[in-house]
């Protein structure tokens, strides 16, 4: 097993979320549990490209002070929704064999859902832990509605083991050192 934490960006990362707090709180167990359990933690940041603000050197682009890595945590650029349009990151999980990804980020309606239906699409198993990815308000759904539609419709019995974050917990335990 392996944890990605996508894009919680500072330029995305505040109370325009959805249950920001909840997302924040959850978000931290989710990356210490993983460190306590030998799981590896590897961050992936979006960049939209030069003159964006929201690209490298941009402060906008840099982790969130909350879930910043630990020295020696992998971290990869992309520059398209999915984290698999990194080529080095899509390399770097197949030569670890590795077959299980726990996924936490953001936004739940974009690089969440992307990253999620392509690593259904590689073969891993994936597992969303309940309250750690979240999104906007956007010109369709409300943020709240959004959510709820990938994580209790969209990914549960498709794409993704979507549970309880006690179970995530559990979940990383019984994994503990395997990475």
């Amino acid at each position: 097993m392996k944890l990605l934490v996508v894009d919680i960006q500072k330029g995305i990362t505040d109370d325009r979320l959805n249950e920001f707090d909840t997302f924040i709180k959850n978000t931290v167990c989710i990356i210490e549990t993983a460190r306590k359990n030998g799981i590896e933690v590897i961050y992936v940041q979006h960049d939209d490209g030069p003159g964006t603000g929201f690209s490298v050197g941009d402060e906008e682009f840099e982790i969130s002070d909350q879930v910043t890595p630990e020295k020696g945590e992998k971290k990869f650029i992309k520059t398209v929704n999915s984290c698999f349009g990194n080529s080095e990151f899509a390399g770097y999980l197949e030569a670890e064999k590795e077959d299980t990804l726990m996924i936490v980020g953001l936004q739940t309606n974009f690089c969440i859902d992307a990253t999620v239906k392509s690593a259904f699409d590689r073969g891993y198993k994936v597992i969303i832990p309940e309250g750690t990815n979240s999104t906007f308000d956007n010109d369709y759904m409300d943020k709240k509605t959004t959510c709820a539609y990938y994580n209790d419709m969209m990914w549960p019995d498709r794409f993704a083991d979507c549970v309880s974050l006690e179970e995530a917990v559990l979940l990383m335990q019984e994994n503990a050192g395997r990475s």
